[in-house]
């Protein structure tokens, strides 16, 4: 093989690096608080619901909760406080809980979609929440606690 000149070869190595899981961006459209039925463990947990939910954290907001029967209702603002969870929710699953609270299937004006802002962690987040209309509340018993889990 004299006089063939030798051809290089060269060795690529490649370096198979683990997979990591990158979470993909959420496709969400804001934040809700929940004080009742949405809470974890309760009947209408939100975390049951589809599309999931994103748990961001407890929080409170000022407000008076009243005892309505199977469920609370709560009126924004006064020196009460009101205990919840806060959770980063999809377009698909507003749709969802608006009819939940709209009193579906039959629509209702029990319930008006408000903004809220609550400190999560040391972070203020800017939350929708359901007040009650102030007419429900009428004669109805008020939860002090602001609790629904803990004073059903």
């Amino acid at each position: 093989m004299e006089g063939i000149a030798q051809k290089s070869q060269r060795v690529f190595y490649t370096r198979i690096m683990p997979a990591f899981h990158i979470p993909q961006p959420y496709p969400a459209s804001r934040h809700v608080f929940v004080y009742g039925t949405l809470r974890r463990g309760d009947d209408n947990d939100i975390t049951r619901l589809q599309p999931p939910p994103r748990f961001v954290g407890v929080a409170q907001m000022a407000g008076s909760m009243f005892h309505l029967g199977a469920y609370p209702g709560v009126t924004l603002g006064g020196t009460g406080v009101v205990h919840g969870e806060v959770y980063l929710i999809s377009e698909a699953l507003e749709r969802v809980l608006d009819a939940i609270e709209s009193g579906y299937p039959a629509a209702s004006d029990e319930y008006a979609k408000r903004e809220i802002t609550v400190s999560v962690n040391g972070q203020v987040i800017d939350c929708m929440v359901y007040e009650i209309a102030a007419a429900y509340t009428l004669g109805k018993p008020h939860i002090v606690s602001g609790d629904w889990v803990k004073n059903r």
